[in-house]
């Protein structure tokens, strides 16, 4: 069993999310709710829980001032939060699990199964979606949070040179020579990206425009990146390869 607590300001948010967590995932022993920050806070050094559903936005502490005021992180934290479009992108920069209000059930299943299964929390995580938030969309960070089976790989934007699609995985290729495979599509991390100079120019491939070192066109036109490798370009994606450099 994962021994969890809720933390959320909202006590009609509380009581469904229990009654979700009791009703469609057994796995779950609920220990602890809280509504007031500081007493969750106590109950989280009480009770040492495997899990914890916490609310962001909450009065006298809020959830990253209660995760700070906790200190180490040995139990996995899942954000219930009612954020927006936006936040769902800085959620998924900082590589940590989050929940939308209203909880959609097969959300919920999925992601309990995921803790049960995922490295615990680190500290440049919450401090990087911490800065996201409350920067705003226009703080884009330098670096994304690349979670891999042993932990979580912090990885300059700027050395990614291009992402690859193998399943439902994708792999980061990076300057050194080394690769990052991240349990993402390639279509969520386009999401990601999109706006930090990627461009997805092929069902297989997103490629960082920084890294492109020429063009080559023809029926089968391809780009030549920073380490020699061969990305193909779809005829759907000639475009917007134009818009974003006018030469071609």
């Amino acid at each position: 069993m994962l021994k969890a607590i809720i933390i959320d300001d909202e006590p009609d948010n509380v009581k469904l999310l229990a009654l979700q967590l009791r009703r469609y995932c057994p796995e779950v022993d609920i220990v602890a709710t809280s509504t007031q920050s500081r007493d969750g806070l106590a109950k989280v050094q009480e009770y040492r829980p495997d899990i914890v559903f916490l609310d962001i936005e909450m009065p006298v502490m809020n959830g990253f001032e209660l995760l700070e005021a906790v200190g180490n992180l040995n139990f996995h934290v899942i954000f219930v939060t009612a954020y927006n479009q936006f936040a769902v992108k800085a959620f998924r920069f900082s590589a940590l699990d989050y929940l939308l209000k209203p909880i959609d059930t097969q959300e919920l299943k999925d992601a309990v199964q995921k803790a049960g299964t995922q490295p615990l929390p680190h500290a440049r995580q919450i401090e990087l979606l911490k800065k996201q938030l409350h920067n705003g969309p226009k703080y884009l960070p330098e670096k994304i949070a690349l979670p891999y089976q042993n932990g979580v790989s912090f990885t300059e934007l700027a050395n990614i040179l291009y992402c690859e699609a193998k399943d439902n995985y994708t792999i980061f290729h990076v300057k050194d020579g080394k690769q990052h495979i991240a349990a993402k599509t390639l279509r969520t991390i386009q999401e990601i990206l999109e706006e930090r100079n990627f461009l997805r120019v092929h069902r297989q491939y997103l490629v960082n425009l920084d890294q492109i070192i020429k063009y080559v066109k023809g029926e089968s036109a391809y780009l030549v990146m920073s380490d020699q490798k061969n990305i193909p370009v779809s005829r759907s994606q000639k475009d917007k390869l134009m818009e974003r450099f006018g030469w071609l």
